[in-house]
């Protein structure tokens, strides 16, 4: 019990964490192009895990491990992000806040596949009902549609909720800190050339909040938030604590009003009420 406590503890501290990288990707995007946005925070996120396992002198991942790693890197490291690139040349951020919503059902269902976790029937219908709650918050604020992006989006999700279940089973193995930071620096070569490659003209002119900003998605969004958020899924289950990801929409909403000075809507008061209902209802029976 004092263990799945602890998980859904960490679970939450680890989606306020990522629920912040959607207010400050929209200051970063303000200065920085996509593409290099992506590949330079996994670069700098890289050279911190890297210098973090030479501190603490981790041992590497076993050769049986190294499949898991890839698989992490290829899902919340490179895909996710990539994915999610390509898709919002079609799509606008807003919309893509629908295939959000369905990433916690996603993230369970690979829990399952590849953790082997069982969660009671009731789950998934709480599960299901959080997710069109979000999903249909989100139509409701936005129309935008288009085949390729929505495309795109799908199999970001697919990609993302992958790599969140398999690192979730590797961290009980080698914790969830060297998880993400060997995911990370096995990407490392990739990153720095995409980087090189997508590097803007000049650096000139760059306002203070651009720095800070890439700064927060480099070291919380892509390092800090794996920590908590892979030992939270480890600790507690991964298709429960999974279902935590419903409310991150919400939280960067909320942050984005905060930061950003963008109105709140009531509607969101009262589905965000819901979900935490439905949020409640799947830890009862993961």
């Amino acid at each position: 019990m004092k263990s799945s406590f602890s998980g859904w503890g960490s679970g939450l501290l680890g989606v306020l964490i990522f629920s912040g990288s959607l207010p400050a990707t929209r200051v970063a995007v303000a200065g920085f192009d996509p593409f290099f946005l992506t590949s330079a925070r996994a670069v700098l996120a890289a050279i911190l895990a890297l210098l973090l396992l030479m501190l603490f002198q981790v041992n590497r991942p076993s050769r049986a491990d190294l499949t898991s790693v890839v698989i992490v890197a290829l899902g919340v490291v490179i895909g996710f992000p990539l994915l999610t690139a390509l898709a919002l040349q079609h799509i606008t951020a807003a919309h893509s806040i629908v295939f959000i919503g369905l990433l916690p059902l996603m993230t369970a269902v690979f829990g399952g596949l590849r953790g082997g976790e069982r969660p009671a029937p009731l789950f998934w219908v709480f599960s299901i009902l959080g997710s069109a709650a979000v999903v249909g918050f989100a139509l409701m604020q936005n129309s935008d549609a288009s085949l390729m992006g929505d495309m795109f989006m799908v199999a970001a999700i697919i990609a993302c909720g992958l790599g969140y279940a398999e690192g979730a089973v590797l961290s009980r193995r080698l914790g969830g800190w060297q998880v993400i930071s060997w995911a990370l620096v096995l990407s490392l070569p990739w990153m720095i050339g995409c980087a090189i490659l997508m590097r803007p003209d000049t650096f000139a002119g760059l306002s203070a909040p651009v720095w800070i900003s890439l700064g927060y998605v480099s070291i919380f969004s892509m390092l800090v938030g794996f920590v908590f958020w892979y030992r939270g899924l480890a600790l507690g289950g991964t298709a429960g604590v999974g279902q935590l990801q419903l409310l991150q929409p919400f939280f960067g909403l909320i942050l984005a009003g905060v930061l950003l000075a963008e109105p709140i809507a009531p509607s969101m008061i009262g589905v965000t009420v819901f979900v935490v209902f439905c949020v409640a209802g799947a830890k009862r029976f993961a």
